[in-house]
């Protein structure tokens, strides 16, 4: 543990480290947290519910036994989409106000489980969708956290929380936290359990993290998933092979962007990387207008009780996006389906050949509040079922903060932890 850092500073690595050593209790952490929150949460808005009573409980209860796992006595932040059986659960939006659901979903069943703490349940945009809502910056209170996964990646970015669960249908891990300068993991799809999440597209829809560090992104999801241990230990070795990805949509990028992720390669070049560009064929191009389609199809089906009960409780965007999802057609879902089934065959192909890839997170710094941000850079890989982690790097005209994404093969996100932290060493200096 770092030893000049306050509490609600350290990752959950340290923190862990140091609450099995009897060197640090749960109760003092949860604590740290708490107090983070009440100086910073009028400015930034990260929580949608918080009740540091019943933080400190749990803490105390947990402080009282052995430790379970490595997520013990750790504070984790809940986004507002996923059940807690003993805390609201709104789902970003009035027609669910005060809903409360009998019991946990899945995944927050396992924190408890595994002797976590659950701190309170961070704010969500409407439905998980790119409706902005009230969290802010917590760099600029005039500027736009992204979304969907809004409170987990603010909270997580101002010390309020090491760990928060988001959700990623299109770039709602992703995109936010590149905006507020952490680190945002997308997992291979379907690798943490979706029982008691809102669908919204159930082919799509995955339950990710926000961190401060990549070895507490692996951390979470070793614990939940039962992945071997990421040997961060080989980090020092490797050189790794990368395939610098602009994407067919590299010209919605912002001159600070591309800048970014141009930079970035030659530093990883100049650290002893194999870098290459990598052109995809023409039909990727296409995956963002289909990752689109299907999403809305599925978000129509979903949204039904929503949509025929309460259509004045939906806002305008969400209501035209659910209205385009009514007209894609059977046909035309299918014909994404197997043209998405196609380009991950094509993708695996790629990815025989490179460690990871390397491509924009978002198209530049995070825009003002009015937006919640162009999820364009998060598309095609969602689509596309592959892991993805967003590392902070580099600045744009404002001084907010960018970032690289690294995607890795399907089902190979502990090796995309290893070539992410040494990605994260050598573009670090």
């Amino acid at each position: 543990m770092t030893a000049s850092l306050p509490f609600n500073q350290i990752s959950a690595s340290d923190a862990a480290a140091a609450i099995a050593a009897g060197k640090l209790t749960s109760e003092a952490l949860v604590a740290a947290c708490l107090d983070r929150i009440g100086a910073r949460e009028r400015a930034v808005q990260a929580w949608a519910f918080i009740d540091p009573e019943l933080a400190l409980s749990q803490a105390r209860s947990r402080d009282r036994e052995p430790p379970r796992s490595r997520l013990h006595g750790i504070p984790v932040g809940i986004k507002d989409v996923i059940d807690t059986g003993d805390m609201p659960t709104e789902y970003g939006s009035p027609i669910h106000r005060g809903h409360r659901p009998h019991c946990d979903a899945a995944c927050v069943a396992q924190v408890r489980e595994l002797g976590g703490v659950i701190l309170g349940k961070t704010v969500s945009t409407e439905f998980a969708t790119r409706h902005p809502n009230k969290t802010r910056h917590p760099l600029d209170p005039t500027r736009t956290p992204g979304g969907s996964s809004s409170g987990s990646a603010a909270a997580v970015a101002d010390c309020m929380v090491p760990i928060a669960f988001g959700t990623q249908t299109s770039s709602s891990i992703i995109r936010p936290a590149a905006f507020c300068g952490v680190i945002g993991y997308k997992p291979s799809f379907g690798l943490i359990n979706r029982a008691g999440l809102k669908f919204l597209s159930e082919s799509l829809d995955t339950i990710g993290t926000l961190t401060r560090t990549v070895a507490d992104a692996a951390l979470i999801i070793e614990e939940l998933a039962g992945l071997p241990a990421a040997p961060f230990s080989e980090v020092p070795r490797r050189k790794p092979r990368i395939g610098l990805c602009r994407t067919p949509y590299w010209n919605q990028a912002d001159a600070a962007a591309q800048a970014s992720l141009d930079s970035a390669a030659r530093v990883l070049a100049q650290a002893g990387a194999r870098v290459n560009d990598v052109d995809l064929a023409d039909e990727f191009g296409a995956l963002a207008e289909t990752q689109i389609a299907v999403s809305s199809y599925e978000f129509y089906r979903a949204l039904t009780h929503e949509r025929t009960r309460f259509p004045e409780l939906i806002s305008a965007s969400l209501a035209s996006r659910i209205a385009a999802g009514g007209k894609v057609t059977r046909t035309q879902y299918e014909a994404g389906v197997a043209l998405t089934e196609r380009c991950r065959k094509r993708i695996d192909d790629v990815l025989r050949d490179h460690d990871a890839l390397l491509a924009p997170s978002a198209p530049g710094e995070a825009p003002t509040i009015e937006s919640t941000g162009d999820p364009i850079f998060g598309l095609m890989w969602t689509l596309l079922q592959l892991p993805c982690l967003t590392l902070p790097y580099g600045s744009g005209p404002l001084g907010l903060p960018l970032g690289v994404q690294v995607i890795g093969s399907r089902a190979g996100d502990t090796a995309m932890f290893v070539n992410a932290e040494w990605i994260r060493r050598a573009l670090a200096g």
